[in-house]
């Protein structure tokens, strides 16, 4: 079977890639958010997985207001880079894995999530941003990733229960693979922001500690709330953090959380986490302190 051994969150925006490309790294605005990737690029390295199911969102690059779906699902065997205006990033197409994908695909049809399946789906910023801070891609990237959106900008967007559920099923779809792969879950976006109105840039740490906690420890009580939860506490933009919650929903029920960074920046709450499965080991007990 294909065993999930962990999972991850990181920001997606368009801003941290920018920073990768511009080598910013070590600068005084950006070092407090790469720091936090160094023991996420270690522990991929040491756990090696063979694929990345990536949980993120389309920004109206593969998809418009006249056609969002609720979930999708890349199924190509190679993601192409996409040109969100300004001329592609500088890396390589992004390796896929069709086998997988189609048996998560039907897996998840058969318990009624119905994702538009895209054998093409250039990927944006949503996945780029963390996929080229957390890997080192050249000469080529050195997993295979299954991107799987979620609508987050236009309402009716899928209740934090479902993107939940979604997590659990992809759990099941990925425990029925017939061969044996190791996989990691990442779940993307900011949280606390908002980015329109009258409380533009707004950032609630004391909200986001509270949410990271509970995400860890009590996933089931985040996935109680309401949209408007999340909006009032975390700003408008803070509802993509039901794509954490899709990562938390493919995690055994306890996790082991060895790794949690938190910068906040002018517009947005950034978080990092690694969460060990418990159910399926994969880092020794005497790698985890280097992480």
């Amino acid at each position: 079977m294909a065993r999930i051994v962990g999972g991850l969150g990181s920001p997606h925006a368009p801003a941290v890639g920018a920073a990768v490309d511009r080598h910013d790294e070590e600068t005084p605005y950006w070092k407090p958010l790469f720091d936090g990737y160094r023991p996420m690029r270690a522990w991929l390295e040491r756990a090696q997985p063979d694929v990345l199911i990536l949980f993120s969102n389309d920004h109206f690059t593969s998809f418009f207001l006249d056609a969002i779906p609720t979930f999708a699902i890349g199924v190509a065997g190679v993601h192409e880079i996409a040109d969100e205006g300004w001329g592609k990033r500088p890396l390589p197409p992004v390796p896929g894995d069709t086998d997988l994908a189609w048996h998560l695909s039907k897996s998840l049809v058969d318990e009624g999530f119905d994702p538009t399946v895209c054998h093409r789906m250039p990927l944006d910023h949503g996945c780029l941003s963390p996929l080229s801070a957390l890997l080192s891609w050249t000469p080529r990237w050195p997993v295979r990733v299954i991107p799987i959106l979620v609508n987050v900008l236009h309402f009716p967007i899928p209740t934090p229960a479902r993107c939940f559920q979604l997590g659990q099923a992809v759990r099941r779809a990925a425990a029925s693979y017939p061969d044996d792969l190791k996989v990691v879950v990442l779940g993307t976006g900011g949280l606390s922001h908002q980015l329109t109105g009258e409380r533009f840039g707004y950032i609630n740490p004391q909200w986001d500690a509270e949410f990271l906690d509970r995400l860890e420890r009590d996933p089931e009580s985040l996935a109680a709330l309401r949209h408007q939860d999340f909006i009032e506490r975390g700003g408008s933009e803070s509802v993509e953090v039901i794509l954490w919650l899709c990562m938390r929903g493919a995690l055994s029920r306890q996790v082991r959380c060895i790794h949690r960074n938190y910068y906040h920046a002018t517009l947005t709450g950034y978080a990092q986490v690694i969460y060990e499965d418990t159910e399926n080991e994969v880092v020794a007990p005497s790698l985890r302190g280097a992480a």
